[in-house]
């Protein structure tokens, strides 16, 4: 803790290395334990593993309301075929999709042998393949037209980082300033690919809606940090800001000013919440909840 002009800043001195740990206590004999994402020996396993949380990703979304139409998809990289990703079928509601239903794409962008035979969203393959071709980090990516994030990208500027959870998005956001149409070839899925440039993990897409990614983290703590948990709630939460930054930009007009947290304070904030099991952890409440009021039926 330190202070700066009579403010007090808090700092990482003491706390656990691990930024998940710093988020919940036990007891004192350290026998209880957070559950978080499994481990596989066998890839097989964590395909279907993958598959059933990619499912729930998409009954989340059916939640949400963020069912337009055809518009909108999530991809996954394949443990098994490393050039492979999962992709949601074309023309089916976010609500109804199950674990049998997703199609597995080829490098040659068509739909593989090996997961359901239905079509794919031709927008969808143009943006999610140059995602992953020009990040090869990139192992989960998420994009609809959800209504608050499609209203905020009309302004083609980032979010400002006014509480303490749009601190999962400082330092982290892009903006892609240009609206090419609908994207039906390959180079404007390059061009929304570039906006994401070499280290942000989302953006806003002017006059289009939102991207969220997850990548690898590659540090002393771990060489995980791909899964659809995390993409599937980081595009909720990046839904929700825009609808608080459209709520606050009404208030400011009306004459009530805004204040946006201080760099300090949203660094501090964002090296714990930024970790990816703090990302993945926000998401099984959900996972849970889907489990329960589906009895399952997503995992079909």
């Amino acid at each position: 803790m330190n202070s700066v002009n009579g403010k007090y800043h808090q700092s990482l001195d003491g706390l656990a290395e691990n930024p998940l740990r710093r988020t919940w206590r036990g007891n004192q004999q350290g026998t209880i334990e957070l559950s978080t994402v499994p481990k596989f020996d066998n890839p097989h396993e964590e395909r279907e593993w993958i598959k059933e949380h990619m499912a729930a990703a998409f009954r989340y979304w059916g939640k949400c309301g963020y069912g337009e139409g055809v518009s909108g998809h999530i991809t996954v990289r394949d443990p098994v075929l490393h050039d492979h990703y999962w992709m949601n079928p074309f023309a089916e509601h976010f609500s109804t999709i199950t674990k049998s239903m997703l199609v597995l794409v080829g490098p040659d962008g068509y739909v593989s042998p090996h997961g359901a035979q239905l079509p794919i969203n031709s927008s969808g393959f143009y943006i999610h393949s140059a995602i992953h071709k020009a990040r090869p980090d990139i192992k989960a990516a998420a994009h609809c037209h959800s209504l608050h994030g499609k209203a905020w990208s009309a302004f083609g500027r980032p979010i400002d980082i006014l509480t303490q959870d749009s601190c999962l998005f400082y330092d982290n956001l892009g903006v892609y300033q240009n609206f090419g149409g609908v994207v039906l070839a390959e180079q404007e899925g390059r061009n929304i690919a570039d906006a994401l440039g070499p280290k942000w993990k989302t953006c806003i897409l002017q006059n289009h809606g939102l991207l969220t990614c997850m990548s690898l983290y590659l540090d002393m703590l771990s060489d995980l940090g791909n899964t659809v948990d995390e993409a599937a709630f980081l595009f909720g939460a990046l839904d929700r800001l825009c609808h608080v930054q459209l709520l606050a930009e009404s208030a400011e007009a009306n004459g009530i000013r805004k204040s946006v947290i201080s760099q300090e304070d949203a660094r501090f904030t964002a090296k714990t919440i930024q970790w990816w099991e703090n990302v993945y952890v926000n998401f099984q409440p959900e996972y849970k909840l889907l489990l329960q009021e589906t009895n399952g039926a997503f995992l079909k």
